[in-house]
């Protein structure tokens, strides 16, 4: 990272979020958490960004309290300094032994070594039918 302009280069970002979605598995939530920028946005694009670490870590537990197993399977991934996009299929075993399997895209935006900006996109009636969740 080029300190002085905050820069990654494009293997640097793709680290971070490859760590970011491995931690998952794990239901590792610090793990997770650290990989954001304090002013951090998460946006599910169907529904309403969330702003601030307290916001994401909020939905974030709510998501790993509700699934047995969680999975953000890398697809393809490609990047640019501080730009990283991922192609992913999201594997979810709810508690009651239902399974889904959601396509979904993800673009984050990077600053300063972390991620500061996060959108996902998906369908979320793929999301919700299946697992009886609203977002």
């Amino acid at each position: 990272m080029n300190t002085t302009t905050g820069t990654m280069t494009a293997e640097a970002s793709k680290k971070v979020v490859a760590d970011f979605l491995g931690a998952w598995q794990k239901r590792d939530v610090p793990g997770i958490m650290e990989c954001f920028t304090d002013d951090a946005v998460y946006h599910n694009v169907p529904v309403a960004p969330i702003k601030g670490i307290d916001g994401i870590r909020e939905i974030f537990e709510g998501f790993l309290s509700a699934f047995a197993y969680a999975d953000l399977e890398i697809i393809r991934i490609a990047a640019e300094p501080n730009l990283v996009f991922a192609e992913r299929v999201d594997h979810f075993r709810l508690h009651d032994g239902r399974s889904v399997d959601l396509p979904v895209n993800g673009v984050f935006e990077l600053r300063n070594g972390k991620i500061y900006r996060f959108s996902d996109y998906f369908d979320l009636a793929s999301f919700e039918g299946p697992t009886g969740l609203k977002l």
